[in-house]
């Protein structure tokens, strides 16, 4: 389902689900658990709104929901704080918009965040004086099972990975 709708805070520019059995995955392979091995891929696609911070609540909701069928319900929770700290990020720390994609699927889910500013993220080290800031990269070192930040042609993507096997 491809829709664009204008929020508060966020532009849905895609939010989609597929279903996909084992054996039309892309490797042709027969799945292990027969007639039910069901994959489930979903992808959710949103414009941020430059420095508009309530996109942080709006995106975590639209997560959870994408999420509500991945069965991993303490990953869900991770994913959501960590998604949070990279669109705080983007909005907070580059005065430009940004675009968040998450997909989930058999995997697991891949979270990214692509803004329009080439310096790359500073993760500070553990503040000793009480601070709140500066500890968004830390938890997303931290939690993520794989995270990094790529270049792209105008700004760079930070990304996470959450594995669905993990615990």
């Amino acid at each position: 389902m491809k829709r664009q709708a204008r929020g508060s805070g966020a532009t849905v520019i895609a939010d989609t689900s597929a279903k996909q059995t084992a054996e039309d995955g892309p490797d042709g392979a027969d799945g292990a658990d027969g007639a039910e091995g069901h994959a489930r891929a979903s992808q959710l696609r949103r414009r941020l709104g430059r420095a508009d911070l309530r996109a942080v609540p709006e995106t975590r909701r639209a997560l959870r929901e994408m999420l509500r069928h991945w069965g991993r319900a303490g990953r869900t929770d991770i994913a959501e704080l960590l998604t949070s700290e990279l669109v705080t990020n983007a909005l907070v720390h580059t005065d430009h918009d940004a675009v968040l994609t998450a997909t989930v699927g058999p995997a697991g889910l891949r979270v990214e965040v692509r803004d329009f500013v080439s310096r790359p993220p500073q993760p500070r080290p553990a503040a000793t004086d009480g601070a709140t800031h500066g500890r968004g990269l830390l938890l997303v070192q931290s939690l993520a099972d794989a995270w990094g930040v790529r270049a792209h042609g105008v700004g760079k993507a930070v990304w996470f990975e959450l594995e669905a096997g993990a615990a």
